[in-house]
């Protein structure tokens, strides 16, 4: 038999988990899940409900988890897959400090995560930030390092100094490698004045490198030392692999943080379906319950108990049966596997098996036909169902003759009925809905079918036997009166019996239409009532806030008057109080009748230029309302007095100031920078250098390890826009300074 996964299609559901999981690992554990113990589906759906309130980041545990593998097979990982492992582990370990302090289910995963502090100190001892190893990784690997720089300083030194003394016969003043040893440029004609080996040429033949004979001895010894310090480095990579692969904390670390990554796809497929967390407890009950694969989904709410162990769901074909079946089972699939349902509320059962009998199985090979594989498996519930297993029976008796599989059906729901079993079953046969009808244990549903738009609406309806609609779609599509009236004669009593369920649902669609017409105007009541809530709020509210503006411009008009009182008192006592008592009444006269707000000058009018006496600016009039205006003053927008603004001609318009002269660049600072930062920087001065027209651009980048100025030299070669570059003089900054000549620019003097 097909598993029942398959038949459910569940597999589908793990796939949509999987694309919501954000490592491989979490990934692996999505397309991996199966129904669980009834204790982990339960941990699983609490881990899912905080991985929902408390959202976290995840490290990048795919990249640790092949460097693990590969380092435990004996590998040796390069400086940044030793970092990336690193970060990875370090992530991980500022994780589980976040997620301990919940001291909740997440925090309990958290605890798996390793410490890993031995390892970090090691990594952070020897690598630098862009994984590179650094001097102080071994005493053999810094003494050679030691060595090496003042070794290549020599040669750059004696280079230059050959360059000044034959200024003549050399190209360009700078230093460059040629097959990893040092060389100057030398014109083509002039390689007699300087003796030593040709390492390369330009393309077009007028430069040639030399090595001078004077720095072979050095070149080589710098060669040398620089196959030890390759040697030391890859000896601490090997050593730094080793180490990951004998961490005993790593196993652990990338199983807590697989199931960190599941869980939060777990969360994320609740989010994004509209799933719930279900309940187990006795029986089956959804509420708007819905297949978690169809888009746009009708829901539909049913419940399965002692009552009703077993609904029979019948109705037209395409009607949606099938895919109730699969929406209980899925439900059940899901909640088992500790994933969210697709249901607004669930009360779950949990089943000892589920059985399944959905769709078409044929066997060649063994000479089944359909009907022979549905009983097969019909074979299979009856020997093995009890009372706690679910089962899920697709178009019963269908397949074979309508009278006969009438009769095996009836049997065969009294056989489960009696093992107390609960499930849904579909059939099309009019015998087993009578059957069905008012028997303990089962209760009769169906499917609705819209008759006038010839759809069904894949809403259930419990409590009624479904139609074929078989004659009713006929007439509806205007076969002959008199074939459909002598179809009607000839019906047997499975026939009168849909004439009587015709009738029952007219009747039902009647009292439905009823109780919408009635649920609207309760709706409608019951907006009407919240807008004139809203409305009354809203007016106490406004009638609040105008009275504390009120009562604020009140005291504010004390607070003047107050001062305005204690000054002529005081001009009273100083200055007598003839015109102390004067500016009294004028003062008494003016709060006795505030005089109107002056109007707003004339010719004023959208679109009109204007100045801003207050702000020293000027601007452009985009909307008068009332007293005031709405102006336009450069990039901003504000609200002014109208009174306050001065009209202008068009002509009095401020112009837009000229553009300044953009700045020269002739050196950028990259220390501090990542190779990737830095980078970005070189290109984009290059662009400014050569649209400035500067024949020549410093880069400084300071000595360090080397490892920022080779990839700025390896970008330098393959740009197009550059003619040359060497090594600042000694007295200029040395190897920590490429000056770079731009083509079409002068050659680099010797300040660069």
């Amino acid at each position: 038999m097909r598993d029942v996964l398959e038949v459910l299609e569940f597999p589908k559901v793990k796939a949509l988990l999987a694309t919501r999981a954000k490592t491989p690992l979490g990934q692996e554990l999505a397309l991996g899940l199966a129904p669980l113990s009834r204790e982990e589906a339960e941990r699983r759906h609490g881990l899912t409900q905080e991985a929902l309130s408390y959202p976290y980041a995840l490290p990048e545990a795919g990249a640790l988890k092949a460097a693990w593998e590969r380092a435990k097979a004996g590998g040796r990982l390069s400086g940044p897959e030793l970092l990336r492992a690193a970060q990875a582990l370090e992530e991980a370990m500022a994780l589980k400090e976040e997620l301990l302090p919940l001291q909740n289910a997440l925090s309990q995963v958290a605890a798996g995560i390793g410490d890993h502090g031995a390892f970090l100190l090691r990594v952070r001892k020897a690598l630098d930030e862009e994984g590179a190893v650094r001097d102080e990784a071994s005493p053999r690997l810094k003494q050679i390092r030691q060595e090496l720089h003042p070794l290549r300083q020599e040669i750059l030194n004696r280079l230059y100094a050959l360059m000044d003394r034959h200024k003549e016969a050399v190209q360009d003043r700078f230093v460059t490698l040629r097959r990893e040893r040092y060389c100057i440029p030398v014109r083509a004609g002039m390689a007699h004045r300087i003796p030593g080996l040709l390492l390369d040429e330009s393309e077009s033949g007028a430069t040639l490198f030399i090595e001078p004979l004077s720095v072979v001895k050095l070149n080589n010894r710098l060669y040398a030392l620089r196959l030890q310090e390759e040697e030391e480095v890859n000896r601490i990579l090997r050593e730094l692999s080793q180490r990951l692969a004998e961490d005993p904390g790593v196993p652990g670390t990338l199983e807590a943080l697989a199931l960190l990554d599941l869980v939060q796809a777990q969360a994320a497929l609740s989010r994004d379906l509209g799933l719930s967390r279900p309940r187990f407890g006795e029986g089956y009950a959804l509420e708007e319950a819905f297949h978690p694969l169809i888009e746009n989904p009708v829901k539909n709410s049913f419940a399965l108990d002692e009552t009703h162990r077993l609904l029979l769901i019948s109705g037209p074909n395409m009607g949606g049966k099938t895919a109730l079946l699969k929406t209980l089972g899925l439900a059940v699939l899901m909640a088992q596997s500790g994933l969210f349902v697709a249901a607004k509320r669930a009360t779950l059962a949990w089943p000892d098996r589920v059985y399944a009998d959905i769709g078409d199985e044929q066997s060649l090979q063994e000479s089944l036909s359909t009907f022979a594989g549905h009983l097969k498996r019909l074979k299979e519930m009856l020997e093995g169902a009890t009372e706690r297993s679910l089962v899920l029976i697709d178009e019963l008796g269908s397949g074979t003759d309508p009278e006969e599989g009438a009769a095996l059906s009836k049997a065969i729901l009294e056989a489960l009925l009696a093992r107390g079993v609960k499930g849904m079953v579909t059939t099309h046969l009019s015998p087993l809905k009578a059957f069905a009808q008012g028997r303990e244990g089962i209760m009769n549903a169906s499917m609705r079918f819209d008759l006038a738009t010839l759809r069904p609406t894949y809403e259930l309806v419990l409590g009624v036997p479904g139609r074929s609609y078989a004659l009713a779609i006929a007439r509806r599509l205007a076969l002959p009166e008199e074939v459909l009236r002598r179809a009607e004669a000839l019906l047997p009593e499975g026939g009168r019996l849909e004439a009587l369920l015709e009738k029952l649902e007219a009747e039902r669609l009647a009292l439905m239409e009823e109780k919408r017409h009635l649920q609207k105007a309760l709706e409608e009541a019951e907006a009407l009532k919240r807008e004139l809530l809203a409305r009354e709020k809203g007016f106490a509210e406004e009638r609040q806030r105008r009275l504390k503006a009120l009562e604020e411009e009140v005291r504010q008009r004390l607070l003047q008057v107050e001062a305005e009182i204690k000054a002529i008192r005081e001009k009273a006592r100083t200055e007598g109080k003839r015109d102390a008592l004067r500016e009294l009444m004028a003062l008494k006269e003016r709060y006795a009748k505030k005089a109107p707000p002056p109007p707003p000058p004339p010719g004023l009018a959208p679109g009109q230029a204007v100045e801003v006496p207050s702000l020293g600016k000027r601007g452009r009039l985009l909307e008068i309302r009332g007293e005031e205006a709405l102006v336009q003053v450069g990039p901003l927008k504000m609200s002014l007095k109208a009174a306050e603004l001065k009209p202008l001609q068009e002509e009095a318009t401020p112009k837009a100031l000229p553009l300044r002269p953009r700045r020269e660049v002739k050196e950028v600072d990259l220390r501090g920078l990542t190779v990737e930062e830095a980078l970005l920087e070189v290109d984009s001065a290059l662009e400014e250098a050569r649209a400035l027209g500067l024949p020549t651009l410093r880069l400084l980048h300071g000595k360090g390890t080397g490892a920022l100025r080779q990839a700025i030299r390896e970008v330098l070669r393959r740009d197009k826009r550059v003619e040359a570059f060497a090594d600042a003089p000694p007295n200029e900054g040395g190897h920590g300074v490429t000056v770079v000549v731009l083509k079409g620019g002068a050659s680099p003097s010797a300040k660069g």
